[in-house]
């Protein structure tokens, strides 16, 4: 069965820094793009960032290019996001997803696999 599990969400202070993690199965993970989305409180799932398999090409929703950093280690089946410069409405539910293919994309139906979501909270 595969397994999509995040970590190192938490609290911070506007303009500070949270860095995620999300690990996966190998079996899985190993052709497929990895991607992050986050979900706020009364609001749709949204694209927030996407790495192709290869992590050579990667793409972010607007109001974060330039703040969020996506990598990824592929000989360890890890996915990250850097988060810098948060702002209050960054706060959601961030949530790592395996790709049904080698590309990114930023539509949900796009992927397969899901994790259950770790909490970022940017505090004014």
């Amino acid at each position: 069965q595969v397994q999509v599990v995040e970590s190192g969400g938490g609290t911070a202070q506007a303009g500070g820094s949270l860095s995620l993690s999300c690990t996966t199965s190998k079996r899985t993970s190993s052709n497929n793009a990895m991607s992050w989305f986050r979900q706020a409180p009364g609001k749709e799932r949204e694209f927030v960032a996407t790495i192709s398999w290869r992590g050579g090409n990667a793409f972010y929703l607007d109001s974060v290019q330039g703040r969020f950093t996506i990598s990824r280690d592929t000989g360890k089946n890890m996915v990250y996001l850097q988060m810098n410069e948060l702002k209050p409405e960054d706060t959601a539910i961030y949530y790592c997803a395996i790709a049904r293919s080698s590309f990114g994309s930023r539509r949900l139906e796009d992927y397969q696999y899901w994790g259950q979501g770790t909490q970022v909270t940017v505090s004014s």
